[in-house]
């Protein structure tokens, strides 16, 4: 499920922070911060413009980066040069020009629409979903009942995901009750100031005067956040964190919606392949926009940002919809990205339960086959994702969940932030002494957004594409690699500190190495990766 959550300091009324995600931010890091060096600059970047320095004179054979998530808009000033498009179906004819099974996908392909262009925009909760599945079996089930070991098994798993969504759903009740309250008195305050919200001023702010003591309250918590923030923006961060909790509340956690009809498959069918639409771009392409122009914006065009990779082909893949996407589109993303010339996949997306892991292993193991790369954002839950796995997982396991072996073609990925100090681990990013490979700039990512717009956005969904930018990058400058070899070569190049950051676990806080909670025990780093590629070609000479 692709999430963009944010912060809101509302401090002493009762309403809960939408969700860790926040920094305690003491300043700004610049907007390029990802790219830049500690050494040069003094910020916790990746070294990629220091690493373009070295490849300078060097040949590069441009690489297809396959983007599966929930939309890219293909028209965005920033990413228009840098797209894949396939030539043989660049005139939308409704043909199926080069018999790939997918008519008209110019730009990629997208598992959550239909022939006619309509598309899923929500969705449930993977959650969600099992409990609807298993109620039927498990909900009159008691402790006692004679159960065989594999519904055993299954009626224990029903409990905790009981135990998960109850939780979820007070927690996304009470937020949508207050951040619902929140906004109709920020509303009445817009309204009778009279002005855009872009154009309130902190003088308008102050001068407002009101008996209205829920206004009151309002006004109150908008001196707060407009401290260091415009009104604008904290009014977006109010209206989105409205329909974040009112979504969860209508259809996440809303056991009677299903929205599935609307693809028209077999949906019990996961070998099914061919079902979908060209559109790319979908109901909402904001998180798919962002990740897309972190690894590939075009760089120097003294437009907007700068991508991490300069010989870059944007996929683009869309299975990811307001919800948590379902592992027969993933399973089917991978493969179309696969069969199409992808060399890597970035997957900004993640869930707590997996429906058919099957599928999904059975295409990971055919992209291992082809030589392509995975890179995987770890997680915003800050949890030890050894113990709560986040889905999918570089794991093999079969019937019994028993781990059967480990994808060598895949890079799972937490987030850092730009400061050198005990919170350079990002606050919510998940951690793994064995699940979690390396880490990478995630906080305060600015990068493009649908309708040639910018924003600042941050996640492990922010952190994974910087990966894949360094693994586009060697694939594109030594083609020779293959996926393993690039694998190693960013776990073996990253950049290891000798400083502690906080983690929580087990119900308290504690600070740890990075090599304590990764298996690289650091950031990946642009130029070390080049100069470990040049060390490593050189070896095989």
């Amino acid at each position: 499920m692709h999430k963009t959550k944010l912060f809101i300091a509302l401090l002493g009324i009762g309403i809960l922070p939408f969700t860790g995600f926040a920094q305690d931010k003491k300043d700004k890091a610049p907007a390029n911060w990802y790219n830049l060096d500690y050494k040069s600059d003094g910020i916790m970047g990746v070294s990629t413009e220091k690493a373009y320095e070295l490849l300078k004179g060097r040949k590069a054979t441009p690489v297809i980066v396959a983007v599966i998530d929930g939309g890219v808009d293909v028209y965005h000033e920033d990413l228009k040069d840098v797209l894949w498009i396939n030539k043989k179906e660049a005139n939308a004819n409704g043909k199926d020009d080069d018999k790939n099974g997918y008519i008209d996908d110019k730009f990629g392909w997208n598992f959550i629409g239909n022939a006619n262009g309509e598309n899923v925009n929500y969705d449930n909760l993977e959650v969600t979903r099992q409990i609807k599945k298993l109620d039927p079996i498990y909900a009159s089930v008691l402790p006692s009942t004679k159960l065989n070991e594999a519904q055993r098994r299954e009626f224990v798993a029903y409990q905790k995901m009981i135990a998960d969504y109850t939780s979820k759903y007070d927690e996304a009740n009470f937020e949508n009750t207050n951040y619902g309250r929140l906004k109709l008195n920020v509303d009445k305050f817009v309204a009778e100031i009279g002005k855009e919200p872009k154009d309130i001023t902190k003088t308008d702010i102050e001068n407002y005067k009101t008996e209205n003591r829920d206004i009151k309250t309002a006004i109150s918590i908008i001196k707060k956040a407009t401290e260091k923030d415009s009104f604008e923006k904290f009014y977006e961060d109010i209206k989105e964190a409205d329909e974040y909790f009112g979504s969860q509340i209508k259809y996440h956690l809303n056991k009677e919606f299903d929205p599935r009809h609307i693809v028209g498959d077999n949906y019990e069918d996961a070998t099914e392949r061919y079902y979908g639409n060209p559109d790319v771009k979908g109901p909402d392409a904001s998180h798919g926009t962002h990740v897309a122009g972190i690894i590939a914006a075009k760089r120097n065009n003294n437009i907007g940002v700068n991508g991490v990779a300069d010989n870059v082909e944007i996929m683009s893949i869309r299975v990811v919809p307001n919800g948590d996407e379902r592992d027969k589109d993933v399973a089917n993303g991978i493969r179309y990205a696969v069969d199409n010339g992808a060399k890597v996949i970035n997957m900004s997306f993640g869930k707590g339960y997996v429906s058919n892991k099957k599928a999904v292993d059975e295409a990971v193991r055919y992209a291992q086959e082809k030589d392509v790369l995975l890179v995987h954002a770890a997680g915003n839950d800050g949890k030890d994702i050894d113990i709560n796995p986040n889905f999918p997982t570089k794991y093999f396991t079969n019937d019994q969940e028993a781990i059967t072996g480990e994808a060598s073609n895949w890079i799972t990925v937490g987030a850092t932030s730009w400061k050198l100090n005990d919170e350079l681990l990002a606050s919510f990013s998940n951690f793994g002494y064995k699940s979690v490979d390396v880490f990478a700039p995630g906080v305060e990512i600015n990068s493009t957004m649908p309708e040639n717009k910018y924003k600042e956005q941050q996640g492990t969904s922010m952190a994974a594409p910087v990966v894949s930018g360094v693994a586009a990058l060697l694939r594109a400058y030594y083609p020779q690699l293959s996926a393993k070899e690039v694998k190693e070569i960013i776990l073996k190049s990253v950049t290891k500190v000798d400083q502690k950051v906080k983690i929580k676990k087990d119900g308290s806080s504690k600070k740890v190495y990075l090599d304590e909670i990764s298996v690289s025990g650091g950031i990946v780093n642009a130029y070390n990766a080049i100069v470990e590629a040049n060390n490593y070609i050189n070896k095989k000479k």
